[in-house]
């Protein structure tokens, strides 16, 4: 990818990775035989999760701490057609943010390290009564604290 979707500033440490490889499943394609769009923020969702799982910041983790993180925006740039049977490559990277909000870019490349996409996904904090965050609740704040002090890997 050539820019990243967010602006980082000078002392932000360096975005968190993950990755997952999977094949395109027949379900998952239209009558013109290529992947339906509204597919790509699942696979978005497979190295979310697997990055949450990694770094012990997956949705249950949240939930346990009386934190909710629904999605408020999502974007994709389809750049090639995926078909069924196709391996693909799924790329996050999670972006520090000093907000109560969970900045997460993705890539998805074909077998041939071809970019079929890239997005991203913006997640506010809720608490268990639906009411937003408006500073980093503290499980997440101490998550982000060791990440800028590079205690995260």
């Amino acid at each position: 990818m050539k820019k990243s979707y967010f602006k980082s500033n000078p002392d932000d440490p360096p975005p968190l990775r993950g990755s997952v490889t999977r094949n395109i499943r027949f379900q998952e394609v239209d009558m013109l035989t290529i992947v339906w769009h509204g597919h790509y923020i699942g696979f978005f969702e497979d190295v979310r999760v697997a990055m949450g799982s990694r770094y012990d910041i997956g949705y249950m983790d949240f939930y346990n701490q009386g934190i909710l993180a629904p999605i408020k925006t999502a974007h994709v740039d389809y750049l090639r057609p995926l078909r069924f049977k196709d391996n693909i490559q799924i790329e996050g990277m999670l972006h520090y943010s000093d907000a109560a909000r969970i900045n997460s870019e993705y890539v998805i490349r074909d077998i041939k390290g071809r970019i079929a996409a890239t997005g991203y996904i913006i997640q506010m904090m809720l608490n268990m009564e639906y009411e937003l965050f408006l500073t980093q609740p503290p499980f997440y704040k101490a998550f982000c604290d060791r990440w800028k002090a590079g205690q995260v890997a």
